[in-house]
């Protein structure tokens, strides 16, 4: 609560600077906002990197192999789903675009210049050398990079040399965490000097309908997946979702106002086992690790989000891309264990990486704070559902 009252303050402290008309200060505002946008691209990387290969690792030590691989698989289907439901109600919707004429955009925005076919595009993703994807900041080819390695990790026989690499990593991660800390505590600075610079530009009416579609489609798209996705995928397993739905209310309340899945845990298992009445061995095996890997809400937010954002920096949103940035989506939502700020930060990371103007998210920030309530309590729910599901499928094969 502190945090958001400090970031709408520097909000509202920088729109007023940007109101003022002060060349130099404008200047000065534009400098720290580049500084700020630097800092982002230079931690994008490593931040996406990291925490995809983290993530993969871990599966090849987490035993019980059927209980993992149906939780794997729900997982999935669901957080995919949550991510086109996003898509679908982001065509409909269709947010315009920010009055952002006077932000200079990072050269490296993505501008579509010519025509790619559809196995260019396919082979422009692969990597032919496993430095250039860090340098060019290629998202696709770096997921698939931490994709194979996570995996590849996981894979690996429980030897003192895999003990040795996963610890590294993770040291490697802890340390980059640190320095993510350290920016988000001077993050305020960074919202005024954003602010400040689109607010000489900003019309009131494009800012309320252009802001105001998409939290429509994003809140739209929770609810839409919270109250409908999500209880189909329940019922197609022969579960009553008003049932399971009431039983795991406490878990998804505490989650809305704690704003924290991890925080909710010992909540959301106990109810699942008192309340529900899971099996102790599905639930306290299948919540932990959806806890981590389950992120339905931050799926869709890194979508729209991403689609809202690489709009303003000219790129076209066509059906193509919106392909793309589903798997990219999906794979960076599992990935996002342990990033501060989680789906947010994750998303900014993968917006500096690509050169898309991250002013944008500057103004998307205050608002998050409630997105975020949404989004938590959705993935409690949606692990709840995964929860229940496994533990009818281990069930019906007497497992």
């Amino acid at each position: 609560m502190k945090n958001t009252l400090l970031w709408i303050m520097a909000l509202l402290v920088g729109a007023v600077l940007g109101l003022l008309g002060i060349e130099w200060l404008d200047q000065l505002m534009t400098f720290i906002a580049q500084v700020y946008t630097r800092l982002f691209q230079l931690l994008a990387v490593p931040t996406i990197v990291l925490a995809v290969i983290s993530t993969f690792a871990t599966f090849g030590s987490r035993g019980s192999g059927k209980i993992f691989g149906t939780t794997l698989v729900y997982t999935l289907l669901t957080t995919f789903a949550a991510a086109v439901v996003g898509a679908v109600l982001y065509v409909l919707i269709a947010p315009g675009n920010l009055p952002l004429e006077s932000i200079t955009l990072s050269s490296e925005t993505p501008v579509a210049t010519q025509e790619m076919s559809y196995a260019d595009h396919l082979l422009s993703v692969i990597p032919n050398n496993i430095v250039r994807p860090f340098l060019e900041g290629n998202v696709l080819s770096l997921l698939l990079l931490a994709f194979a390695i996570g995996i590849g990790l996981s894979k690996l026989p429980e030897t003192e040399n895999k003990g040795v690499l996963v610890k590294g990593i993770l040291g490697l991660q802890e340390l980059l965490f640190l320095l993510i800390r350290g920016l988000i505590w001077t993050l305020p600075l960074g919202i005024v000097a954003f602010s400040a610079q689109l607010s000489a530009q900003l019309s009131a009416g494009i800012v309320a309908d252009s802001i105001g579609r998409y939290v429509l489609v994003i809140l739209g798209g929770n609810l839409l997946q919270f109250f409908v996705v999500l209880p189909l995928f329940l019922f197609a397993r022969g579960i009553n979702p008003l049932r399971t739905l009431s039983k795991m209310m406490p878990a998804v309340l505490m989650a809305l106002f704690t704003k924290s899945s991890a925080a909710t845990l010992p909540v959301t298992m106990e109810t699942a086992e008192e309340r529900l009445g899971l099996r102790r061995q599905i639930a306290r095996f299948v919540l932990p690790l959806c806890t981590t890997i389950n992120m339905n809400g931050c799926a869709a937010f890194i979508l729209v989000t991403s689609l809202f954002v690489m709009q303003h920096g000219g790129t076209p949103i066509t059906l193509p891309t919106i392909l793309v940035w589903i798997l990219i989506s999906v794979v960076s939502a599992v990935g996002n264990a342990g990033v501060p700020m989680g789906c947010y930060f994750l998303t900014l990371s993968l917006m500096s990486g690509i050169g898309a103007p991250i002013a944008v998210l500057g103004i998307i920030l205050p608002i998050y704070t409630i997105i975020d309530m949404v989004e938590t309590a959705e993935n409690v729910w949606s692990d709840s559902c995964v929860a229940a599901m496994v533990n009818r499928e281990i069930k019906s094969d007497n497992y």
